[in-house]
């Protein structure tokens, strides 16, 4: 605790009076244009991977940055998600995922779960991708890892999908959703394309963008 303790008392010092101006404008609304699920992972950190500031991110994190189809059945991802779309318009969803994924191991094993009911339950919501990888090569194991991760991340899109509030912003276009995975040893994202079906270097999918800001 005590470098988090530190860092604490750092931020008060220094880091909130160089953006004191910041967080004043904060202090009664927020306005993020991004909704940004991922994993519970200590590995991520989507401001600093972003270079995002307070404000820019609306963050859910979870084990395997799951989105639990809607149901009647309230939970924190779905009241997040509505809240996030309906309340706040955020006008981009991205869920992230990463290498080396522990959640993505779990499900690989789900039988060796048993002595952690709630994880087994709760990574139940990628079974889907896991049995695309057993339909794909025979079965699935720790070999299929990166795989599972890229058709984790596709299930996760289809289950966002099932959301009233979601679906609702898609059909008028005032949402658009991504897929990323971030590579923890290197730093690259790699992106879904929907044109390709396969997932492409981040430099490749935001091209024009790229092109934008850098002659801004």
């Amino acid at each position: 605790m005590k470098h988090i303790i530190k860092g604490v008392i750092d931020f008060q010092k220094h880091a909130f009076p160089e953006r004191a101006a910041l967080f004043n404008s904060l202090a009664s609304s927020q306005n993020p244009e991004v909704l940004f699920i991922t994993c519970s992972d200590s590995r991520i950190d989507p401001n600093l991977v972003t270079q995002s500031h307070p404000g820019d991110l609306f963050i859910c994190r979870n084990a395997g940055n799951v989105i639990p189809p809607h149901s009647n059945a309230t939970g924190g991802m779905t009241a997040s998600i509505e809240y996030a779309v309906a309340v706040l318009g955020v006008q981009d969803i991205i869920i992230c995922g990463h290498t080396d994924c522990g959640a993505m191991k779990g499900a690989l094993n789900i039988e060796g779960l048993t002595d952690y009911p709630h994880v087994k339950e709760w990574l139940g919501h990628c079974r889907g991708a896991v049995e695309v990888i057993k339909e794909r090569h025979g079965c699935a194991d720790h070999q299929h890892l990166d795989e599972l991760t890229e058709e984790n991340i596709l299930l996760q899109i289809q289950h966002l999908k099932t959301h009233p509030a979601v679906v609702a912003k898609l059909s008028s276009g005032k949402v658009k959703l991504h897929g990323w995975i971030y590579r923890i040893e290197t730093g690259d994202i790699a992106c879904y394309d929907e044109k390709s079906h396969s997932f492409i270097t981040f430099d490749e999918l935001y091209a024009e963008t790229i092109a934008d800001v850098v002659n801004t």
